[in-house]
């Protein structure tokens, strides 16, 4: 799973004495991360939607990186938001494929700080020109993090700035960006929603021991789903030997949608999830290949080196 995603908007980044530098250092410091070019992806301005979306639901952090053009974001970057945060995908009835991620707006800005005031020259405060896409992350759901920003960012050889100061603003502005990013990765939501993902992905296995689940579970669970309600490590064994009966292996829980909050000192988990199965001809299913949907709520409780499951609740959407 990538887990930081960053759409870079810059229209000609090879051009770029800022935007470059900053995607480069980004790169060089975080394994677990893709860096989408729009310009070069898409220099006729054509998006593969489907690529796009796929990109941005596998990720946990999503970066767009820009200049700050004409108090807003480049035409590339508008035209990837308007075709990819589709409806049904970003909002709409259907549409939380983005909802619970984090996103971040980066970007440079070429006028200096004291521009962007009610008596400069810009007259409006760089939050205010940025309410359009802080409305766009709370329409999809998103979490709005406090925006990444560095003035003074133009340099025009003997006219504006010098090339050294510029790309050395663009390596502090990428220290505190990497910084941003490395906190909400190592925060207790993102901490959780990348556990849900890996243990689904182990169910899905079916795998002949429980030792892999058991580990999670506090050892007075509570586990109710529609086989029964079941409590302890025992009745989780209970319970597995049900699902092993039933199902085969290589089932696949997808993931549609996935919500952390904070209960006093612990975490409630509601998650949507879609089961797409076989079972066996002798189990009640009688060999039927399922596809179901299920609401789930997860009582968890984390410290610093695992993630503990006391309450776990399975309830079929009718």
């Amino acid at each position: 799973m990538s887990q930081v995603l960053v759409i870079s908007g810059h229209p000609n980044l090879d051009a770029s004495n800022t935007n470059k530098v900053i995607l480069n250092q980004l790169s060089d410091h975080f394994d677990d991360i893709e860096v989408r070019q729009l310009d070069r992806l898409y220099p006729n301005y054509q998006i593969d939607v489907e690529a796009e979306q796929a990109a941005l639901v596998k990720a946990d952090v999503v970066v767009l990186q820009f200049p700050f053009y004409w108090y807003s974001i480049p035409a590339l970057l508008k035209k990837w938001i308007d075709d990819v945060f589709s409806y049904n995908f970003a909002y709409g009835a259907k549409g939380d494929k983005l909802k619970g991620k984090d996103l971040v707006l980066s970007f440079t800005i070429g006028g200096p700080e004291e521009s962007y005031t009610p008596l400069g020259y810009n007259h409006f405060s760089i939050e205010e020109l940025l309410k359009p896409l802080e409305q766009t992350a709370y329409l999809a759901g998103m979490n709005y993090v406090k925006p990444i920003y560095t003035h003074s960012m133009v340099y025009i050889a003997g006219v504006y700035n010098k090339l050294e100061e510029v790309e050395t603003r663009a390596r502090s502005h990428a220290d505190r960006l990497q910084t941003r990013i490395e906190d909400l990765i190592q925060s207790p939501e993102n901490r959780i929603s990348k556990f849900v993902t890996q243990w689904f992905a182990q169910f899905d296995e079916l795998p002949e021991s429980t030792d892999d689940f058991t580990r999670y579970l506090s050892m007075d669970i509570k586990w109710s789903a529609p086989e029964g309600t079941f409590s302890g490590h025992d009745g989780f064994r209970d319970w597995y030997s049900i699902v092993k009966r039933t199902f085969k292996p290589d089932c696949h829980h997808q993931i549609e949608q996935i919500e952390v909050r904070r209960e006093d000192n612990n975490y409630a988990v509601e998650l949507r999830i879609r089961l797409l199965a076989d079972t066996y001809p002798e189990s009640t299913l009688r060999g039927e290949s399922i596809n179901l949907l299920v609401n789930e709520v997860w009582k968890v409780s984390l410290d610093d080196t695992r993630i503990t499951i006391h309450d776990y609740h399975v309830d079929p959407v009718s």
